[in-house]
């Protein structure tokens, strides 16, 4: 079972979201433990403060070291010592398909959520957390990140999903988009489904599949395309193989 904990000062954004579909049906079965912790609730100021004036000057106001440092501290005590520290911020590396495979290999998580104009970077410096972004655009904190993070990894893990094979051919596995879908009535407003997915032919329908896919990933992410293509060019280079 993976344990992920959750470090920020506006726990309550995350009650719906962990007891609500996929997560709450991995954390019924026992495939995931998620736990919720209140930076705040580590700060010795009267005022459970988290945030100071930033040296130098400027807009804003900077989390500060020693809540998160005393709170990382304490959840990492005992069965979480070992898990992968995340601090959600949009310096990271941006968070992909092939990351939340990787993540979903931890034992545990521990996604820390900033607020205001960022972290003292101490907090970086000090805690060697690994740097995710969930994009490039800026969120009012890293709550909604440490949220897209954490469903995609967990319904990676085995058990987490009705059907194991659903996630094989999603996009961006494989380094492509996922093919279109269609499901009853077989024509709707004058739009109709492909007849070879009511043919009943599986490997002509698995081979549509396949060339609907490759279209959509060429027409709307080349890049995905292109990055497929360097990486099979390099496996065939390490194995002696031409590329053509």
């Amino acid at each position: 079972m993976m344990l992920i904990d959750i470090l920020t000062i506006f726990p309550e954004m995350f009650a719906g979201v962990v007891n609500t579909s996929i997560l709450k049906i991995a954390r019924q079965k026992k495939v995931v433990e998620i736990a919720v912790h209140n930076i705040r609730d580590w700060s010795t100021d009267k005022h459970h403060k988290t945030d100071d004036a930033p040296y130098g000057g400027g807009p804003g106001m900077i989390m500060t070291c020693d809540p998160v440092f005393r709170a990382v501290e304490a959840v990492k005590a005992g069965e979480r010592k070992d898990s992968h520290l995340v601090l959600l911020t949009p310096q990271g590396r941006t968070f992909t398909q092939k990351m939340a495979r990787e993540l979903s290999q931890k034992s545990g998580l521990m996604l820390i959520c900033g607020r205001y104009e960022g972290f003292d970077e101490r907090i970086r410096t000090g805690l060697g957390p690994d740097e995710i972004s969930v994009g490039d655009y800026v969120l009012s904190g890293g709550e909604i990140a440490a949220m897209a993070v954490m469903d995609a990894v967990v319904r990676l893990l085995p058990g987490a999903l009705g059907c194991e094979a659903s996630t094989a051919d999603e996009s961006f596995e494989n380094g492509r988009l996922d093919y279109p879908h269609y499901t009853r009535p077989p024509e709707y407003r004058g739009m109709k489904v492909p007849e070879v997915l009511l043919s009943g032919h599986h490997a002509e329908i698995e081979k549509w599949r396949l060339e609907q896919a490759h279209r959509r990933t060429q027409e709307r992410r080349p890049d995905l395309s292109a990055e497929r293509e360097d990486t099979a060019a390099g496996s065939n280079a390490r194995n002696g193989k031409s590329a053509d």
